[in-house]
């Protein structure tokens, strides 16, 4: 079988259990959230945190109780690093750095999962899977909680109340990100990935000598990683390595998991609007940005130029013999359509333009089909952005699912896509400027602003993938990087809590013969046009110099 129709059955096989999660998780997922039962494990935590799951809130409460949350996980994961040396199972670990401390602490909580760290040779049992596991549950969770929130203010009217931020954080952990996790890491047990508490060990080579190696709870912390698209890998290798990833199918699997909820959000999204067919407009969006994007990245690595890439059937240079081109290539594409992070393979070592396919699916917004959460209420704000340029084309004042976008909504919405450029572009061009950060480049060159681009570029759009080739454990890269993560997870979440609060306090518009059809696929052709218009003309002069002129010289 040639390794392109090997690769076209991989992409199938995933569409056909994607297609089969669709409804039920999605339809689970919204009966969630809508439900005013609360079962007896969740009481046990609303006591145990003093909150009252009853009490509805309007934007400014849910927003301090996301910020308030958020900023007691950043010293709580902060603290536990600084302590490892003295905790029990640190596997004889010294505590970690305060620069990184802080990088690692941003990182998880802003569900971005950077590291700028060796997994292996860093963290010990007790901040692995006390510390950065834990997050991946909760920061997934508030993501899909601050989305229920927006998807609440287009269904409700006259009112500002958006639900209760406790109760969606608790609910998403419990129902939904837990039993799936706990099916998940069977899963990849059975594949062949470890789960254990062991030490450090040495193990033989084949080429003589040994290795030191160290066990740890490996696969459920793996699933969690996918399923609650965070990225942070047990091991420096991430999901290249095969304790975490052990081969072709256990990589078919956690793409599905990286996907999985984003896609079946949308469904939740029509279940609680009241109109399945508005859910489908926004899932045919982000599937056509996934499918163009995943296709353009298989010919782009399957293209060869030389005898070497005739050889090895296409450019096989930084990709997993285990994963081949095809397996890696859906891999990077779903990994940086959606706010994951995690990598099968190496990112720098994709051709130019490869190179700039991922950097441009993380530029997009992570919103094909996006992050847990994230990925849902980037879309629903580039659909106002869509409403909104519809209505200046025919002079009618725009409206979307029966509320009217003015002047305050649109600039909440402009403000929103306007936060990770600004980190993006800011931090890249300053760090090009001074002496010290462009000394961590392994290359010049193109290739080498394509390092600095793509580091700020995961970093504020809360991704956390590496181009590699890049010194990132530095005081100037922990700190800046650290920084950009929080910004660019919770300024943009400001924005979306003030913008569900205004459209839940709205009168609905009747529809008359005048109002954008925007179930119809007119109006995804052009949510898709408006999201690469705008993405283009923010990105493209930096994308200019970094992969499309690195591209073009090869």
């Amino acid at each position: 079988m040639s390794p392109v129709l090997a690769g076209a059955l991989q992409l199938l096989a995933l569409i056909v259990a994607l297609g089969l999660s669709y409804r039920p998780l999605g339809d689970h997922m919204a009966k969630v959230y809508s439900s005013e039962r609360h079962l007896r494990p969740e009481k046990w935590i609303y006591r145990a945190i003093g909150a009252n799951p009853n009490v509805e809130m309007r934007w400014p409460a849910y927003l301090r109780g996301v910020l308030a949350f958020s900023a007691v996980s950043v010293l709580f994961l902060y603290l536990l690093q600084r302590v490892q040396g003295s905790l029990p199972g640190s596997l004889g670990f010294v505590s970690i750095d305060p620069d990184q401390a802080f990088n690692t602490a941003a990182s998880f909580v802003a569900n971005t999962n950077w590291q700028s760290y060796y997994g292996e040779q860093a963290m010990g049992h007790v901040v692995q899977t006390g510390g950065l596991a834990v997050q991946n549950f909760v920061s997934a969770a508030v993501g899909i909680a601050v989305a229920v929130a927006l998807v609440r203010g287009f269904a409700r009217s006259r009112t500002g109340e958006l639900g209760n931020f406790w109760a969606d954080l608790v609910r998403g952990v419990v129902r939904i990100l837990l039993p799936i996790s706990v099916i998940g890491a069977l899963v990849l047990v059975a594949c062949g990935a470890i789960q254990n508490f062991a030490g450090i060990h040495e193990v033989g080579q084949f080429t003589g000598g040994t290795q030191q190696w160290n066990g740890g709870a490996v696969a459920s912390q793996e699933v969690i990683k996918e399923l609650g698209t965070n990225g942070g890998g047990y091991f420096n290798a991430n999901s290249a390595h095969p304790f975490e990833n052990p081969n072709g199918l256990s990589n078919l699997f956690e793409i599905y998991l990286i996907l999985v909820i984003p896609f079946a959000l949308t469904r939740t999204f029509g279940r609680m609007v009241g109109s399945l067919k508005q859910g489908y407009a926004i899932l045919g969006t982000m599937a056509a940005i996934w499918l163009g994007f995943t296709a353009l990245m298989m010919g782009t690595e399957f293209a060869h130029h030389g005898p070497a890439f005739d050889i090895a059937g296409g450019a096989m240079e930084g990709k997993e013999t285990r994963f081949g081109i095809a397996g890696s290539s859906i891999f990077a594409v779903a990994t940086t359509l959606t706010s994951t992070g995690a990598v099968n393979s190496f990112h720098s070592s994709y051709t130019g333009f490869g190179g700039g396919i991922t950097m441009l699916g993380m530029q997009l917004g992570e919103i094909a089909p996006g992050g847990v959460g994230s990925g849902l209420y980037g879309m629903l704000i580039m659909a106002i952005i869509a409403v909104f340029v519809a209505g200046l084309m025919v002079g009618r004042t725009p409206e979307y699912l029966g509320k009217k976008i003015g002047t305050r909504q649109i600039t909440y919405a402009a403000c929103y896509i306007l936060v990770t450029p600004a980190l993006v572009l800011g931090f890249t061009a300053v760090a090009m400027a001074l002496d010290t950060p462009s000394q961590s480049m392994t290359n010049s060159g193109a290739h080498g602003f394509s390092e600095i681009l793509y580091a700020y570029t995961s970093g504020a759009n809360n991704n956390g993938s590496a181009f590699a080739g890049l010194n990132a454990d530095t005081q100037w890269f922990n700190s800046t990087i650290g920084i950009a993560m929080l910004l660019g997870r919770f300024l943009p979440m400001v924005f979306v809590l003030a913008l569900a609060g205004s459209l839940a306090e709205q009168t609905p518009v009747p529809e008359t013969a005048g109002t954008l059809r925007t179930e119809k696929p007119l109006f995804t052709g052009l949510l898709v046009g408006t999201i690469l218009i705008i993405t283009g003309l923010t990105y493209f002069p930096a994308l200019a110099l970094g992969p499309l002129a690195e591209g073009l010289a090869a």
